[in-house]
């Protein structure tokens, strides 16, 4: 996009672009405006160097870093070309619960017909959640003798395309659906005694030290009673267990319907929607981000899919990306997902721009003190990187906000695919490079 409008523009008025009609400067303000002059010629040359020293010179990078008070592009290399962002992809995810969610989580569609409660899932993530531990449908179901359930307005995969079948037993991995419970994994641990949850699967645990955690096709599960930590895996859901552990909880029987009355629906909200963002940005927890997507989807019909939620937002929110993301999932497990640098940076900016910066900061992990860079990119006393990372196999990539000691706050994205040396090595260049963008813009 940078180098396009550049293209179109003769020079005195790529610089000037503040001279244009209101509407093209409008256009041009959200696609990264500014000539290609860096303000300092020769921080560019050493970045370049570190960029281009054979340590490098075996894989794919991709950088962009971009001053949203002057509108001008700082760094920029390979910053069109298509990447995979790995769990970079929870900006985007996070981007789209910012313009489609209220601010408590919807946590069910009701009606209350005669003395029945007729309730539909949202995809809300939170109930019985063993973080959040939310039991507000739970509250609203114990107040009714008659219980119903639709879960058939959930029309999407358990699993998004791409996703490794061999993680299906791992905790970052549970499987989607309209109505989790339990965050869908079991939690079990050994300290004094063996403790399952949800209790259901108690007698559904072999204890024995075992290569898997789960049997692929049935939710058996192996832990070794010697351990000291707690395990968790995700249990395959369906709507015979959906019933079962709700009626555990809530002590009377569940039906299960074919459809809801045809009437108006009304909402129950669960917990603050910024309380289940930060989560999913801090831990980069997959099946928060899932269930994002899906809950974004239950706003726009009645009907689950998390596709329509990425259609809807790429449609009306990000419609100038050039080239257009391939955007498969919420939480970048899958290796389809495909993200340039300056689709990164241009949504970073969007939120920059339309959320206060000490809310929006508190979503992101914190180099040197939280989450995800609670041991990387530390700032000393002064922490200066607010990023998202994404990793999987042989990619790492990092995106968000840069403080500079002059006190300017950057937009960047950091994109490295393909290479086969260890993580450590990859950070370890790109700590020298955010330390020399920190220290001399």
């Amino acid at each position: 996009m940078l180098k396009s409008m550049n293209e179109q523009l003769p020079m005195p008025y790529s610089c000037k672009i503040s001279m244009l009609k209101p509407l093209v400067f409008i256009c041009f303000s959200i696609i990264f405006l500014g000539c290609k002059t860096l303000p300092n010629s020769k921080l560019s040359k050493e970045i370049n160097k570190q960029l281009s020293s054979d340590a490098t010179i075996n894989y794919f990078q991709g950088v962009l870093v971009y001053d949203p008070v002057k509108n001008d592009t700082v760094y920029s290399l390979n910053s069109q070309k298509l990447f995979t962002p790995a769990s970079n992809t929870k900006i985007i995810t996070l981007y789209t619960s910012l313009k489609t969610l209220p601010d408590k989580i919807p946590a069910l569609k009701y009606v209350v017909k005669n003395d029945t409660l007729y309730m539909e899932g949202t995809g809300d993530p939170s109930l019985l959640h063993p973080y959040f531990g939310d039991s507000s449908a739970i509250k609203l179901a114990q107040e009714y003798d008659n219980i119903s359930l639709y879960l058939n307005n959930f029309k999407d995969s358990r699993f998004a395309p791409g996703w490794a079948w061999e993680d299906y037993d791992q905790y970052f991995s549970p499987e989607r659906n309209g109505l989790p419970l339990y965050g869908n994994v079991v939690t079990i641990s050994n300290y004094e005694d063996l403790k399952v949850t949800p209790g259901h699967f108690q007698d559904q645990v072999v204890p024995i030290d075992y290569s898997i955690n789960r049997e692929l096709n049935n939710n058996t599960f192996y832990y070794d009673t010697h351990r000291k930590d707690t395990l968790e895996s995700p249990y395959i859901v369906d709507s015979t267990l959906t019933k079962k552990l709700l009626e555990t909880v809530l002590l009377k029987k569940v039906n299960i319907v074919q459809k809801m009355p045809d009437t108006e629906k009304q909402i129950l909200y669960s917990v603050p929607s910024d309380s289940v963002y930060k989560r999913m940005m801090q831990l980069s927890d997959n099946f928060l981000a899932e269930q994002l997507l899906i809950l974004s989807s239950s706003t726009l019909s009645d009907t689950l899919n998390s596709a329509k939620a990425r259609k809807y937002v790429l449609d009306n929110f990000l419609q100038e990306l050039k080239p257009p993301p391939r955007w498969v999932d919420g939480s970048g497990l899958s290796r389809y997902n495909l993200f340039t640098p300056e689709t990164m940076v241009y949504v970073l900016n969007k939120m920059y721009r339309e959320i206060p910066r000490e809310r929006l900061f508190n979503f992101f992990p914190v180099g040197g003190l939280s989450g995800t860079l609670k041991d990387q990119f530390n700032g000393g006393n002064i922490p200066y990187i607010y990023a998202k990372t994404g990793s999987l196999g042989n990619n790492y990539c990092l995106s968000g906000y840069l403080i500079t000691r002059s006190g300017k706050t950057l937009i960047f994205s950091f994109m490295n695919n393909h290479f086969t040396k260890s993580n450590a090595e990859v950070k370890q260049q790109m700590q020298s490079i955010f330390e020399m963008i920190r220290d001399n813009y």
